[in-house]
């Protein structure tokens, strides 16, 4: 029953973390958190009783890092779907283009990097993406 798995949220209810029912009872007896949805039963200490909660909030804003995913080959053709994003096939064969070639100022960005299949990044080679498709 300690070890059960309780929801904690942020200040602005917000999900932050999952932690232990010990966990969760010392953040409320330390006055750090509340109990949102309780139901679980009781647990008896010699001097008190304590509601087992399933959800608690923190009384204070808790930070959370913004985490940045690495640019990839196998992330942008999974973010693709495994699509040139010029003619529509599906391939496995792809490669990755940038849409502003880097020879004209480019950066390797997110927002630039796309995947292409062969035959579609020869033709394109080292110019920007005309307005209407030559493609098909």
């Amino acid at each position: 029953m300690l070890h059960d798995p309780i929801l904690i949220l942020n200040q602005n209810y917000q999900p932050l973390n999952i932690c232990n029912t010990r966990r969760a009872l010392v953040l409320i007896s330390l006055g750090k958190a509340e109990i949102m949805l309780d139901g679980r039963g009781t647990i008896q200490s010699i001097s008190k009783e304590f509601e087992i909660p399933y959800v608690i909030r923190l009384y204070y804003m808790v930070k959370k890092p913004v985490i940045r995913q690495r640019l990839s080959r196998r992330s942008v053709f999974y973010r693709d779907d495994f699509t040139c994003q010029y003619c529509g096939s599906k391939t496995r064969t792809l490669t990755l283009n940038h849409i502003t070639p880097r020879s004209r100022g480019g950066t390797h960005a997110w927002e630039n990097v796309t995947s292409a299949c062969t035959p579609c990044n020869h033709i394109k080679a080292g110019r920007t993406p005309p307005r209407k498709p030559i493609w098909n």
